[in-house]
C-alpha cells in the first residue's frame, strides 16, 4: 500500500508539471491567504458534493475590491488547478504528507502560505472527497442553480425607428462540470417564453404523479 500511494503521488507530481502550474503560482502570490483558504473551502465542498460549484465571478469581485488585481480568467485558472490537484490526491489516496510532497516534486515553486492552506484543507476534509468512477461519472453534466428572468420592451432598430415590442430576458446561472459557476443570459419574444412556462407546467405536472 505504502508503495502505491508513492506512485501516486509521482503521478501527481508529473500532472502538475504538465498543467504548468507555475504560472497559476505567480496569481496565487497575489490572493490574500483567507481568500485562497475561501477558495479552497469552496472547492473541497463541491467535490464533497455539498455545494453546486464556486462562483468565481463572485469572488473574483470581492477580492478586486480588496484592492487586488486580478482577473476571472487568472482566478479560474487557480481553481482548475486546485480542483485538480485536489480530485487527483482523492482518486489516489494520497495523505496529507504525501500531497505536499507531491508540490515539491512538481517544482510548482507555489508560496509558503498557498501549500499551509492547501494542507491544512486536505488534512481536514480531505478525508470526504469521492475519487471513485461513480462521482467522476456524475460530475460530467452541469448543474442549475437559479433562473432570473425581466421583461423589457425594443425601442427601435437599424430598420425600423420605433419597434416598442416586448420581449423577455432569461438568465440561468449554472455550475459547469469543473464546479464553476456562469449565467447564462438569452432572450425570447412573448410567444416564446409562454411556451416556455407551459413546458415548466407540464414538468412539475409529471413530477406531482412521482
Amino acid at each position: 500500500m505504502p508503495g502505491a500511494m508513492a506512485a501516486g503521488a509521482v503521478v501527481l507530481a508529473r500532472a502538475l508539471e504538465a498543467l504548468d502550474v507555475g504560472g497559476a503560482a505567480d496569481k496565487i502570490n497575489l490572493i490574500p491567504q483567507d481568500f485562497f483558504a475561501e477558495l479552497c473551502e469552496q472547492i473541497i465542498q463541491h467535490l464533497n458534493h455539498k455545494i453546486p460549484g464556486v462562483d468565481i465571478a463572485e469572488l473574483c469581485q470581492r477580492i478586486q475590491a480588496s484592492g487586488i488585481e486580478i482577473n476571472v480568467g487568472d482566478l479560474a485558472k487557480i481553481a482548475n488547478v486546485v480542483s485538480f490537484l485536489f480530485s487527483t490526491a482523492a482518486r489516489n489516496s494520497l495523505s496529507t504528507e504525501e500531497l505536499v510532497s507531491a508540490l515539491g516534486n512538481a517544482g510548482t515553486a507555489l508560496p509558503k502560505q498557498a501549500v499551509q492552506v492547501i494542507r491544512h484543507v486536505w488534512n481536514e476534509q480531505g478525508k470526504c472527497v469521492s475519487g471513485s468512477e461513480d462521482a467522476r461519472d456524475m460530475a460530467t453534466v452541469g448543474q442549475f442553480i437559479d433562473i432570473k428572468w425581466k421583461l423589457g420592451v425594443a425601442m427601435s432598430s437599424d430598420t425600423c425607428r420605433s419597434l416598442k415590442y416586448p420581449y423577455v430576458t432569461v438568465t440561468l446561472k449554472v455550475a459547469d462540470p469543473s464546479g464553476q459557476i456562469t449565467d447564462k443570459s438569452f432572450e425570447m419574444t412573448i410567444p416564446q417564453f409562454k411556451n416556455f412556462f407551459r413546458q415548466f407546467k407540464e414538468m412539475a405536472a409529471v413530477l406531482e404523479t412521482v
